[in-house]
C-alpha cells in the first residue's frame, strides 16, 4: 500500500472502538424505546443505524486495502491478465 493512501486511512482499531461506542449507545437506545414508543428516539436508532453501516462498511474496505492493497491497482492488474487471456 503507498504512503499517501496509508496516510488518510483510518486504523481498523480506531473504526471498531467507534463501532462499538455507537453499538452501545444504540442499545441504551433501545432500552429506552423498549418502555414505550417515541419518535424522536426511534429516528434517533435509525440514524445510528446508518452510520454504523457506513462504519462496517470502511472498516471491511480498510481491511481488505491492508491485506490486498489499493482497490485501484488491483482492479488494474485484473483488467491487465483478463486481457492476456483474451489475447492468448
Amino acid at each position: 500500500m503507498n504512503a499517501r493512501c496509508h496516510r488518510y486511512m483510518r486504523t481498523l482499531d480506531t473504526i471498531h472502538a467507534e463501532i462499538e461506542q455507537l453499538s452501545g449507545d444504540r442499545a441504551e437506545l433501545w432500552h429506552r424505546l423498549s418502555a414505550g414508543h417515541d419518535s424522536e428516539t426511534a429516528a434517533e436508532i435509525k440514524r445510528l443505524d446508518g452510520v454504523l453501516e457506513g462504519l462496517w462498511d470502511e472498516y471491511r474496505a480498510t481491511r481488505a486495502a491492508l491485506r490486498f492493497g489499493d482497490r485501484s491497482r488491483i482492479v488494474a492488474r485484473a483488467r491487465a491478465e483478463e486481457r492476456l487471456e483474451r489475447a492468448a
